[in-house]
């Protein structure tokens, strides 16, 4: 067989009707592990952020659209402060997302093979092992572009335009998600451009995709004209931060090491060749290239391109089935063998820097060791339990008109929701969204303050002293115990709290 036939993916093929039955397995399977494990350690300080949020609902925020907070606050109306019910959500995204992978490989013609492999690819892939171990809004946002991606395969293997409605609701539910998606829509629209899907730019159904888009996007876009962009200049901030503490780099390895599965890089290779060699699917491949040039040169995080590889690993197994299947059968099995065993033991050594699976002992040590996210999910607890003893420390007079200043969201969505335990006063802060909602119209007299150094709170306070520090029971370094584990007890600001509140947010 030539070698650009294997690239071909017909219309309609014998193996579209095969069941999806083992992806399915797969996905559930990959469910139920996270759910058995999400509850090990404790919240993330993004996970705090987005709790903290989910209490003060808006159509916009200063670091993100609201679609994650709002799922948030539905999350505490069910669940309460539960680990595992709050991470549900992101759970059920990325079981979504394996199985849409699959339903990619069987509408671009794979059979079971091909979509066990892309299903085992995925769930073993650490970028999407990640998603389902926090909530994060990258959970969500790695759904919308698989989605997107799926719509674009069904709306090209059938040529059916009404296509476009589904890409313009998920397009619209990405933006009100993470505003990355844009680089995603920017590719399908090259992709548009520049090949025979251009036919579509004279439907009706092409436009009326783009105005449902608008239309989801619009409440937050009316919320950020209302707010002069802020979230634009956070994300400006956030941006030159990441530059500068070198948080970009690593770009290109990392779409090899965490994006996808390493051992599954030639496959999601063939893919990227596949989609450029079949005329019909080629608008994909701008789908990838698009967004992975334009985040090198802007210098964006790695895995902002994360939902990009599990439609590469659909095209890349139907390539990689085709091709077994001109080979000898003891080759065919050999091979086939090699993959899901290499792909196996990658997903393995990610599933022990990833989840938690253990709360103490080796296990527990090892994903500490590597993982700094794990890491930030420890303390908090302590850290609430240690201000409220605090402040049961001062004199009644001092108690009695209390403020908690924070310096980082974590540590506002920690006093904030684990302080309710605690009868603890709501936090203030200038940090992100904390600015919008301001400060107390009856300045505090006495003000424990978190996440500042000595400096910095005798520049802001008087008479501060030094009053405890942030500690963990597992004695783990991250940054709340290595970069602002001091906490302070201190009179009133030294200017008004208006004055320090004009000179705009603080970015974190």
């Amino acid at each position: 067989m030539h070698s650009r036939d294997l690239l071909k993916a017909p219309t309609v093929a014998p193996h579209t009707q095969s069941s999806a039955m083992p992806v399915f397995v797969i996905a559930v399977l990959f469910g139920i592990a996270h759910m058995l494990t999400n509850g090990q350690y404790g919240f993330h300080r993004d996970e705090l952020q987005f709790l903290s949020d989910a209490q003060h609902m808006d159509w916009g925020f200063v670091p993100y659209p609201p679609l994650t907070a709002a799922l948030e606050h539905l999350g505490l109306k069910m669940f309460g402060l539960s680990l595992v019910g709050l991470r549900l959500f992101s759970v059920l995204a990325q079981v979504l997302v394996i199985l849409v992978s699959g339903l990619m490989v069987r509408d671009l013609g794979g059979g079971r093979l091909a979509q066990t492999f892309t299903a085992i690819a995925v769930a073993l892939s650490p970028a999407p092992m990640f998603d389902a171990t926090e909530f994060q809004y990258t959970s969500f946002d790695m759904l919308w572009w698989v989605l997107i991606a799926w719509s674009a395969i069904r709306l090209l293997r059938e040529d059916e335009p009404r296509w476009w409605m589904a890409i313009g609701i998920f397009a619209g539910l990405g933006l009100q998600t993470k505003y990355s998606i844009a680089f995603e829509l920017a590719g399908a629209l090259a992709g548009v451009l520049l090949t025979d899907a251009r036919r579509y730019v004279t439907s009706g159904w092409f436009w009326a995709g783009g105005v449902v888009a608008l239309l989801l996007f619009a409440p937050n876009l009316v919320w950020l004209i209302r707010h002069d962009f802020i979230s634009y200049h956070f994300l400006q901030g956030i941006h030159v931060r990441d530059v500068n503490e070198g948080r970009a780099d690593g770009f290109l390895r990392d779409q090899f090491l965490v994006n996808a599965n390493l051992f599954a890089a030639p496959v999601w290779l063939a893919g990227l060749f596949g989609y450029f060699g079949n005329r019909r699917y080629r608008m994909l491949a701008w789908m990838y290239v698009v967004p992975l040039l334009l985040f090198l040169f802007a210098r964006g995080r790695f895995y902002y391109v994360a939902g990009t590889y599990p439609m590469l690993l659909a095209m890349g197994s139907v390539v990689g089935e085709r091709w077994l299947h001109t080979m000898r059968p003891a080759w065919r099995v050999g091979i086939a063998t090699l993959l899901f065993a290499g792909v196996s033991a990658i997903g393995l050594y990610a599933t022990l820097c990833i989840v938690p699976l253990a709360s103490s002992g080796p296990l527990r040590d090892f994903a500490l060791g590597k993982n700094g996210d794990l890491r930030e999910e420890v303390g908090w607890h302590e850290l609430v339990a240690q201000v409220a003893a605090i402040r049961d420390a001062l004199p009644p007079e001092q108690q009695a008109n209390l403020g908690i200043v924070v310096g980082n969201y974590g540590e506002y969505g920690a006093i904030a929701l684990l302080g309710q335990r605690y009868n603890l006063p709501a936090p203030i802060t200038a940090v992100n969204s904390g600015w919008l909602r301001g400060y107390p119209q009856t300045p505090p007299s006495t003000i424990i303050v978190l996440g500042s150094s000595r400096e910095r709170a005798n520049e802001l306070f008087t008479d501060c002293r030094l009053a405890g520090h942030s500690i963990n029971a597992w004695g783990v370094i991250n940054e709340e115990s290595k970069y602002h584990p001091d906490i302070f007890v201190c009179g009133p600001t030294r200017k008004p709290l208006s004055e320090l509140w004009a000179h705009g947010p603080e970015f974190g």
